[in-house]
């Protein structure tokens, strides 16, 4: 092997003489339509398509049994190169139509076969088994069976009375299989019984058989569960049914399930119970093989039976790689791979122009791999890899185009061969007689000279030499050699095959011992025999060693080279031995083992477990797979096992611990090429049992670089499928290299993302599946896969992805709440479980009021896994309620929650808040919830609104009136200038003593106009500054409960001021009785009113205009005098009461002789005025 792979290295060198190295595709020849099976009846007519496509012409026969068929009047080939039988016949021996068919079409490329087809006449046997007459007491069970051999199979049916019963009644089920199940038996049920089989061909009544009723005991005692009708162990083709038959009798009458023996779920989706408990599956699959577990169980009671039976899930072959067409040159190789799954394993078989190809010299097929050596112009062709099995057939093809050269060179001369030693031989040749200075290059080809199939290795070396001595052979081995001579366009024929055999040399190494001992005076020692790379010729001798650990002297027992085992007696009980042992061949001893220690047992009348028979493996050249079982003489109970494993010359390690039904485990982690010493007994209640000891060297780990070989190609076609939540299930192809050597594969599984390298999982197979377990759920995986063969190791396979399923939830939904949003109406929401990596698919809905609940009837909802909330419609007044809820997934169901009460009241208060349930918890009129947090955060966002709304309000307002008090006081003004103007001069000091007095009617307010400071007056006096600021916060006060206070009760008719002080007077409502007479109006001559230059104007930017639309005005009249304390205003500004006389003594002068008119034009004026204004 080591050869081979450093042949492959080597041949890379070749490849660049090569113009053309491969065809992408093929398409000259192939099918579009192939045979199928078919089914007829005897004298019918039967057509097998074929119609094959490329280039033209293309000649179609048929073979029947491999055997061409000869046309006739009957059956003959019809244009597009189906095969017609117009009677179909089934006379016994080569005459009968029925058998296997196949297509061959053929063109000037070559030939190709179709897939095998199966003309099969339909036919119907009678009765293998006939229905037997039985004896049934009242209230049990009875069946009946039938069998029959048919095809296609038949459709059963049963009578009773030679009448046709139902297929399946409450108490009646026939199986498709041919049985008959009555529960329940009663008085009716009996009769004559009997079975039809009916297919296309015919139909077959079975005998009666007669079912005798007799009356049960009185009362029935109660009767363990029994099974009368077990399933049984069957092998179903792939898409059809199984039926798995499950019958028991028991008193109650026990319930019949269904499970799988290696704890996986039963695919619900393609399997169904038919009547009292047998499973049907339809369109098995591969997934659905394994034991399945039938249970019959005593109603409310742990009283059960099991009975079990294994599915096999038989399947056609199926291609997993095929075959690529290459081109190569003359006297080239050419590698042709194909491999194919199904159940039974298929059979490969190559075909060349659809002919068997045998193997010879030349062309080798290694398993499914066909090699061509020294291609020769007859291996143009097309080549068809066939896989085969019971369940069918497929085939693949490729073409082989072999290119040709005119002035290649001949073949090597004069080969010869020498034996170096027992591991080298010197090979030498001349060089070719013609062209040989266009060689380039050589080809050494060698082989073992014994066995069938062996393979060849091919050494490419330079021109430069005709001398090559090939090393690493076996020692006494008989090899044949020969070489072939390369120029750039292709090679000479192969040159003459010369014979030559290796020498015999010392075994390279001892065998590996096994200890075990049967009773406390002996050691049974065993070993394996040398393989041929280690004991490099035939092992005549050994000769075995052993001492106690207290004793020099040494005995020793030569044995002869055929014998692999020897028992040593008369040995000391309770003792510790040391064995070693070395085997010699026709040249001399090899090298000793190392001592191998071994304790006799105590001589003690106690049963304790005698030594299991162990196996050790070497999977890689730091893992050991240990293997063990029980010896089959063992009589004593086993609660476990312990194992030992140390390295040679090291300390014994403590042991490692396995319960009784474990059989293997690997060791990892260990160094390359050391001897391991593994121990392992059992042990019970008593104590330890007798132990097996043995010994194994792990290989080196030999690296590419030290081999000169390329590493061996990794797995292909990874395949992952999750089985549940914490496995997947993995398998992959084996490389297609030619090798009877154990491979061995290291698994990698990672999840996706992983940082932390020491999380890897690395697992060890020799399988080429394997279940990776104890995977977290929901999450994605990566897996790789590679190979270990002859001490080297593979590269990583392409990396797959696979995701676990997720588990079903553990935990009901959280923070549950149920309100009552109308009369009848109630609104649940929750939120997702409080679970990590538990996907929610469906959420179920359980609520019940209170009688309801009592009885156990729950109303169910569901709703999606996307949705938290529903509505519970229809409630009735007057009921409480209960709430739970539960998440699920495709998985399975989660536990529900803890019931939640909700009460429904029966006459809700008007404006009752129904959207307000227990614990203040809200929902808008969409029915979104709202928590505390989100409640609190509204509200104080709306209260910060309306106060901003208010003070804006306030403030307009205010605004509003200070235009009209400024609006009022300008006209005032203009007015007191007119009277002025109107009246009789006066002296100055008159003028600046006399008491003005200004009548008010019915006013109840007097406002300070001076500069717009809004000051109070009323007719006690001015309101305080206190409480005007307290109106103006509380702007919403009613006026009227203002005017009830004592202070402003008071009512007069008329107030009256000193000189100077400017004082309007108004009034919400105009008195109808007010007088209008111009002489009330304008009062004395005497009277005057502010100035309209105060400097309260100036002070607060008033414009003194008069506005009509912005005045109003009350009817003004003289009343008696009365003097009040000149008011302050809230500004601090004074009235100026001189500026005020001198302005109307010189308004009384200017205008004294226009007096008495101007006196009626503006009493008119004013009263229309404050008339049309009120």
């Amino acid at each position: 092997m080591a050869r081979f792979k450093r042949s492959l290295y080597q041949r890379l060198l070749f490849v660049v003489f090569l113009p053309i190295t491969g065809v992408l595709s093929f398409s000259e020849l192939f099918f579009i339509k192939e045979p199928l099976d078919v089914t007829v009846i005897r004298k019918e007519a039967a057509i097998l398509d074929c119609q094959a496509r490329g280039e033209a012409p293309i000649d179609v026969r048929w073979l029947k049994s491999g055997v061409q068929i000869a046309e006739n009047e009957r059956v003959y080939l019809l244009s597009n190169g189906s095969l017609f039988i117009s009677e179909v016949e089934s006379r016994r021996g080569d005459k009968s139509d029925e058998g296997f068919y196949q297509c061959l079409a053929q063109n000037k490329y070559g030939a190709i076969l179709s897939q095998k087809a199966h003309l099969t006449i339909a036919s119907i046997s009678s009765f293998s088994v006939q229905p037997t007459s039985i004896v049934a007491t009242e209230g049990s069970v009875a069946r009946f069976s039938c069998k029959i051999v048919a095809h296609p199979p038949p459709i059963i049916t049963w009578e009773f009375n030679r009448v046709t019963l139902p297929l399946a009644t409450e108490r009646i089920t026939v199986l498709p299989s041919g049985v008959l199940q009555i529960q329940g038996v009663q008085q009716a049920d009996a009769g004559n019984y009997r079975c039809i089989a009916t297919n296309i061909s015919s139909r077959r009544r079975s005998t009666e058989a007669t079912l005798t009723v007799t009356p049960g005991p009185r009362p029935q005692l109660p009767q363990r569960p029994r099974i009368i009708a077990s399933p049984q162990n069957i092998s179903v083709s792939l898409h059809q049914t199984a039926i798995l038959e499950c019958m028991a009798t028991g008193n109650p009458r026990p319930i019949i399930s269904w499970s799988r023996a290696d704890s996986k779920p039963i695919d619900v989706y393609n399997t169904k119970v038919l009547g009292n408990g047998n499973l049907i599956i339809t369109d098995i699959k591969p997934q659905h093989g394994g034991v399945y577990l039938c249970r019959a169980t005593t109603p409310g009671t742990r009283n059960y039976t099991m009975a079990s039976a294994n599915v096999t899930v038989l399947a056609p072959p199926s291609l997993v790689e095929w075959p690529e067409s290459l081109t190569r040159p003359r006297a080239g190789t050419a590698r042709f791979v194909c491999h194919a799954e199904g159940n039974p394993t298929p059979r490969i078989t190559w075909l060349k122009n659809g002919e068997k190809v045998h193997s010879n010299g030349r062309i080798k097929m290694y398993n499914s791999k066909l090699v061509i050596n020294q291609i020769i112009p007859e291996d143009d062709a097309i080549y068809q890899c066939q896989a085969e099995n019971e369940q069918g057939s497929v085939l693949t093809m490729a073409r082989l185009i072999v290119v040709m050269s005119e002035d290649r060179p001949s073949a090597p001369r004069n080969i010869r061969a020498d034996t170096v030693s027992s591991s080298a031989i010197l090979l030498a040749w001349e060089r070719p007689l013609y062209n040989s200075d266009k060689v380039i290059a050589y080809s050494v080809h060698y082989m073992k000279a014994e066995g069938l199939n062996n393979e060849e290795y091919q050494i490419v070396i330079g021109n430069d030499t005709t001398r090559y001595i090939i090393d690493d052979l076996e020692p006494a081995h008989n090899y044949t050699f020969y070489v072939v001579a390369y120029m750039p366009m292709g090679a000479s024929r192969m040159s003459d095959n010369v014979f030559q055999h290796t020498l015999e040399d010392v075994p390279l190494r001892a065998p590996e011992l096994s200890l075990t001992s049967r009773s406390p005076t002996d050691i049974q020692v065993s070993w394996q025999p040398l393989p041929d790379k280690l004991s490099r010729g035939r092992v005549c001798s050994y000769r075995l060693s052993y001492r106690t650990s207290s004793d020099s002297a040494v005995s020793q027992i030569e044995l002869p080279g055929e014998k692999t085992q020897h028992l040593l007696e008369n040995l000391q009980p309770d003792t510790i031995y040391l064995l070693r042992i070395v085997a010699a061949t026709s040249v001399g001893w090899g090298e000793q083992s190392a001592w191998t220690s071994h304790r006799t047992p105590k001589a003690s009348g106690a049963q304790v477990p005698l030594a299991p028979e162990l196996h050790l493996e070497s999977l890689n050249c730091t893992t050991i797979l240990v293997r063990w079982q029980l010896a089959p003489r063992n009589s004593a109970s086993v609660r476990g096992y312990k194992l030992f494993y140390h390295e040679e010359s090291q300390p014994e390690s403590t042991p490692v611990q396995f319960h009784a039904s474990d059989n293997k485990h690997t060791i990892g982690g260990l160094d390359p090429r050391k001897k391991y010493h593994v121990k392992i007994l059992a042990y019970n209640v008593v104590g330890d049992g007798y132990q097996a000891d043995q010994t194994i060297s792990t290989p080196g780990c030999v690296s590419v670089r030290d081999r000169l070989v390329p590493p061996p190609p990794p797995p292909h076609n990874v395949y992952a499928k999750t089985n549940s939540s914490t496995a997947v299930f993995l398998h992959w192809g084996r490389p297609a290299f030619t090798s009877s050597h154990t491979v061995n594969y290291t698994v990698r599984c990672n999840p996706v993302g992983l940082q932390n390298a020491s999380l890897v999982l690395y697992l060890q197979t020799s399988e080429q599946s394997l279940h990776v377990r104890d995977l977290e759920p929901n999450t994605k995986y990566e897996f790789a896969v590679r190979l270990h063969l002859d001490q080297l190791s593979s590269p990583w396979s392409p990396v797959v992805y696979q995701s676990t399923f997720p588990k079903a939830p553990m935990r009901p939904p959280s923070n549950i709440k149920v309100t009552l949003i109308e009369e009848d109406t109630a609104l649940v929401s929750w939120k997702l479980p409080d679970e990590l990596n538990v996907p929610v698919t469906r959420y179920t809905i359980l609520y019940a009021s209170r009688n309801d609940w009592i009885a156990g009837e729950w109303q169910v909802m569901e709703r999606e896994g996307t949705i938290t909330m529903a509505l519970l419609e229809n409630l009735k007044p007057g009921q409480v309620y209960f709430v739970k809820v539960s998440a699920s997934n495709d998985m399975g169901d989660g536990p529900f929650s803890h019931a939640v009460e909700l009460t429904v009241q029966e006459d809700l208060p008007l404006g009752h808040d129904l959207r307000v349930s227990r614990g203040s918890t809200t929902f808008s009129d969409s029915f979104y919830h709202l928590d505390q947090k989100s409640m609190t955060g509204i509200s104080v966002g709306v209260c910060i609104a309306l106060i901003c709304i208010i003070i804006c309000a306030f403030i307009i307002i205010c605004r509003g009136k200070n235009r009209k008090l400024s609006a009022v006081k300008t006209y005032r003004e203009a007015m007191s200038t007119s009277a002025a103007a109107a009246r009789p001069p006066s002296s100055q000091g008159e003028a600046e003593h006399a008491d003005v007095s200004v009548p008010m009617i019915n006013q109840n307010h007097f406002l300070d106009a001076k500069g717009g400071t809004e000051l109070i007056i009323n007719s006690l006096g001015p309101v305080q500054h206190t409480a005007e600021r307290k109106r103006k916060w509380f702007s919403f006060s009613s006026d009227v409960k203002k005017e009830t206070k004592p202070t402003q009760n008071t009512r007069l008719d008329a107030s009256s001021y000193q000189h100077g002080t400017t004082v309007l007077t108004y009034e919400e409502e105009l008195s109808p009785n007010q007088p209008t007479n111009l002489q009330t109006l304008l009062g004395r001559p005497g009277d005057t009113e502010g100035s309209s230059n105060s400097e309260g104007s100036h002070a607060t930017g008033d414009s003194g205009r008069y506005s009509h639309d912005e005045t109003e005005l009350t009817n003004l009249s003289s009343g008696p005098s009365s003097h009040l304390a000149s008011p302050t205003a809230e500004d601090g500004t004074e009235s100026d009461c001189s500026s005020c006389a001198e302005e109307l003594n010189e308004l009384s002068e200017e205008n004294q002789s226009k007096q008495k008119a101007k006196e009626s034009m503006n009493a008119g004026s004013c009263r229309h005025e404050a008339q049309s204004r009120v």
